[in-house]
């Protein structure tokens, strides 16, 4: 049966790969950004390859605003499947005692608060169908800290608390809660950690072949689509080169 797939951050990286292959796979697509042109851009070029979507507007960590979207959404939208928290980012790379209090608020508020909020927005629908599935995108870094990654770290080790959690509280439903844990994904998440600082962000993937999003989008519909009885809870995902969050061999 298609689903109606819900995913945030959807105009780059991992979440527009989640949303190309959700499409590829039949399902309806809500999209959410900040960027509505890019949005548009990605409408009409899955909408010309058949895909029925929508697309709204807005920054996770407008609470009201996403409150607003969701509750207009026309009738045949509303029974949402899968939730795809994917919207998130990295500030910046100081130590922890000359970090940038703004980029941890930013940090905070989106990979955190913005996926909390979603969260609980949707899921309640899903509680009440006894069907649907959460997929959150987290990180290796949620599991180990690493030089300058303090605060970015710390929000992905919410997140993994906070998917055990949910997949606590719904285990009484039919509700499955991912958690995908990528490690070095060459997307535009270091160009903008650094600022767009696209030299110093093409120097994390010298010497290894990183992931692509494509890599983790086919194990986020993998999980998706694995038979009723089957919850995907975590998966860790590295490049072949890559050990940990912090060994990586480079040629």
């Amino acid at each position: 049966m298609n689903k109606i797939v819900l995913i945030t951050g959807a105009t780059s990286g991992i979440g527009l790969a989640c949303a190309r292959k959700f499409a590829k796979n039949g399902d309806r697509l809500i999209l959410t950004g900040r960027n509505e042109k890019r949005l548009s851009e990605i409408q009409k070029e899955l909408t010309d390859e058949g895909a029925e979507m929508l697309t709204l507007v807005f920054d996770v960590r407008n609470r009201e605003e996403i409150k607003r979207q969701l509750s207009e959404l026309p009738k045949e939208w509303q029974d949402i499947d899968v939730l795809v928290n994917n919207a998130g980012l990295a500030l910046g790379l100081d130590p922890e005692q000359d970090g940038n209090m703004d980029d941890w608020d930013t940090m905070i508020d989106t990979n955190i608060k913005g996926l909390l909020t979603m969260t609980r927005l949707v899921v309640p629908g899903m509680v009440k169908r006894n069907r649907g599935h959460i997929i959150n995108v987290g990180s290796i870094a949620g599991d180990a800290a690493y030089a300058g990654g303090n605060v970015y770290c710390a929000t992905k080790a919410a997140v993994k608390s906070i998917t055990d959690g949910l997949r606590i509280d719904v285990a009484h439903t039919a509700i499955r809660v991912t958690n995908l844990k990528p490690g070095l994904v060459e997307t535009n998440f270091s160009n903008i950690r650094f600022h767009g600082d696209t030299e110093r962000a093409a120097k994390v993937y010298e010497g290894v072949k990183p992931l692509t999003g494509d890599d983790i989008a086919d194990v986020a519909v993998y999980a998706a689509n694995a038979p009723e009885h089957v919850q995907i809870a975590e998966v860790t995902i590295l490049a072949t080169h890559q050990a940990s969050v912090s060994v990586i061999k480079r040629k």
